[in-house]
């Protein structure tokens, strides 16, 4: 019985194919024939699901998706030389299928056709629908079996060039500069690979690296257009990256941030040359004590750049200068986050807790209402306004004078500290020269900074003179 069914099922399906052929399928039939095989792959009926796929590729000769789909069955049944044939039938009808050319690719690469494969895998490389995320594990399949490759050919350049074109496809350009950059010394003219390393080094931010490369080729043809025109640009923008590193040496300040602005202008679209110059800004502004500017460039550059430490610690002492040392400490502890080592960092970070607490007891620079990045002249501008304020002559009620005697110990102890340079470099790196608790020796500090209190004992009565 069971015999009987069998070959009633196979008399059925040869006298459809048969009528398929001499009639053609219509439409409909063919749609169903798919649909059914696909179900039947799916439930891992790969006999049956053949079958269907014979019927739909002999009801429409001419669709190359019938071809590939009968190619998978094929390939799932482990009969890669049956699938070979349909795959070549389904590239000759649509010879830009890529999925089918990466199938047959495979296979013949396997089969050890390696020119074949290397023709399927150019083509597919070298396509502008190119889909990484379908490449991806191909490729990554591809060029790993490169390796083999290397060890029998290593002095073939074509072979790195393939791999490093995989792998700039997949998004790893480092990768590819080792693999180019031997390339380049396996071919007696090889422009090619060397513009393709200058734009590789260029699009890294590794201007001095780009420019070397690119006058490589220029060495092998001076009049080689692509390389002159990638040339200048990365001349120009080069050199005034490197001025605007020397006018930052020489503390001209404005001037480099001028620099770091035409850096911007030279080259808008790589986005690693806009960072660094927003950096190199940022860093400029905080030297040049312009903290309100500082903080709004180092946090437009902190989000473009959120690991890059040298943004963090330069955000840190624009705050600082803004006497807001919460946030120093706290752009301070993430940089360390990423760089645990960094002895600047820690330092630092220690400094902006020293100010944060210092800050909660008295600051000198709030005392006398100036910033921190006040000259001497301010300074003293500042105490003797305040001085003349608060000096207790002004004052009637005993009450009034206490309190008065109080600020105006204060303002003269700022002015002490902030006019003295050690006591000041000593204040804004966190202790307070005044405070008892920084004295050697322990307590006994003064309240009156110059050693004795004139409102202690009897009677007083002077006036302040401005001079």
């Amino acid at each position: 019985i069971h015999d009987n069914k069998a070959c009633f099922r196979c008399h059925v399906q040869v006298t459809c194919l048969f009528i398929s052929g001499v009639l053609g399928a219509t439409p409909v039939e063919i749609e169903h024939h798919l649909e059914m095989g696909r179900k039947l792959l799916a439930a891992g009926q790969l006999a049956e699901a053949l079958s269907h796929y014979h019927s739909a590729v002999e009801g429409d000769s001419k669709n190359y998706l019938t071809y590939y789909k009968r190619a998978a069955v094929f390939l799932a049944m482990g009969k890669s030389k049956s699938a070979l044939p349909d795959l070549s039938q389904a590239i000759q009808l649509k010879p830009d299928f890529l999925a089918a050319r990466l199938q047959r690719g495979n296979i013949l690469l396997k089969q050890g056709n390696t020119e074949e494969a290397r023709e399927d895998f150019l083509a597919v490389v070298n396509s502008k629908t190119l889909m990484l995320s379908m490449l991806s594990c191909h490729l990554t399949l591809f060029y790993s079996n490169l390796f083999f490759v290397f060890q029998l050919s290593p002095w073939d350049p074509e072979s790195r060039e393939l791999r490093a074109e995989c792998y700039i496809r997949l998004g790893d350009p480092r990768k590819a500069i080792m693999d180019l950059t031997p390339a380049t010394r396996l071919r007696a003219d090889n422009r090619a690979a060397f513009l393709k390393l200058s734009q590789l080094h260029y699009s890294l931010g590794n201007h001095h690296d780009s420019l070397s490369q690119v006058r490589e080729c220029l060495k092998l043809d001076q009049d080689d257009k692509e390389c002159f025109v990638h040339y200048k640009q990365v001349k120009k923008l080069s050199k005034q990256l490197d001025s605007a590193e020397e006018l930052i040496l020489e503390q001209r300040y404005q001037e480099a941030i001028e620099k770091c602005e035409s850096v911007m202008r030279t080259e808008p679209n790589v986005a690693c040359y806009t960072n660094k110059a927003k950096e190199r800004i940022c860093f400029c502004l905080v030297k040049m004590k312009s903290a309100e500017e500082a903080v709004d460039i180092c946090s437009e550059a902190h989000q473009r750049e959120p690991q890059n430490i040298h943004i963090l610690r330069d955000r840190a002492e624009a705050y600082i200068l803004q006497q807001e040392y919460e946030k120093a400490v706290e752009d301070y502890q993430e940089a360390r986050e990423f760089d645990q080592e960094n002895q600047e960092l820690r330092e630092g970070l220690e400094r902006a807790q020293k100010l944060l607490k210092q800050s909660r007891k008295r600051d000198y620079y709030k005392i006398l209402g100036v910033s921190r990045s006040a000259n001497k002249q301010e300074i003293i501008k500042a105490y003797r306004k305040l001085a003349q304020q608060w000096h207790p002559d002004n004052f009637q009620s005993e009450a009034d004078k206490k309190e008065a005697e109080k600020k105006f110990i204060d303002i003269a102890s700022a002015k002490e500290v902030l006019t003295n340079p050690e006591m000041r470099q000593k204040f804004d790196s966190g202790d307070d020269p005044l405070d008892p608790e920084n004295q050697q020796g322990g307590g006994g500090g003064r309240e009156w900074p110059f050693g004795f209190n004139p409102f202690e004992g009897g009677n007083f009565h002077f006036k302040f003179h401005q001079h």
